[in-house]
């Protein structure tokens, strides 16, 4: 059984950062942010990175996230999930590249995804991508990611721990109440 901890997940531009905020509000917990959005919002350059360095910073992140969601005693609430770090590593093509860190990244994303509760997965193409200069606005790219993240998703997360936001709700406002309604069952 999960330690209570509930994760957000999707591609960038679903709404996982403004229903992480309501929801942590809403059930008074930590919001844990996605750190590489922190590091892009200080003005990180992703591009300056080296396919190892960006191998070795997605290591860390899942490393990190993986190692909070065991240790933290209190109910969280992530603003992307293990599997989230797993997507974005075959996304990249890295699981050709290094397929024992692979092999490695995925075992250590499967066990984290135990300590969830619920995993909210949040769908693609529902809001418009918005051009904030963190996130790519290529769809296609956020596509790419998106049908990766709900494939492992659908495989590694129980399904009664998945919840699947519907597309057609789109109100930040109806999206907070409906995810708090399957959150109460």
């Amino acid at each position: 059984m999960g330690r209570g901890h509930i994760g957000l997940t999707g591609s960038a531009g679903t709404g996982k950062t403004t229903l992480g905020k309501g929801l942590a509000a809403r059930l008074d917990r930590e919001l844990v942010a996605e750190a590489m959005r922190a590091r892009l919002m200080a003005g990180f350059d992703l591009h300056q990175l080296t396919r190892a360095g960006h191998r070795s910073l997605l290591l860390e992140d899942a490393t990190s996230l993986a190692r909070r969601l065991t240790n933290d005693n209190t109910p969280l609430l992530t603003d992307r999930t293990p599997l989230d770090m797993a997507a974005f590593w075959l996304a990249n093509g890295y699981g050709v590249e290094a397929p024992a860190a692979t092999e490695a990244l995925l075992a250590r994303a499967i066990c984290a995804m135990a300590d969830y509760e619920r995993v909210i997965l949040l769908p693609w193409g529902a809001l418009p991508l918005a051009d904030d200069g963190i996130r790519s606005t290529n769809p296609w790219m956020q596509l790419h990611f998106q049908t990766i993240l709900e494939g492992l998703c659908r495989r590694y997360v129980v399904p009664e721990r998945l919840v699947l936001l519907p597309e057609t709700i789109t109100a930040p406002a109806d999206r907070l109440g409906w995810v708090l309604d399957q959150l109460d069952r």
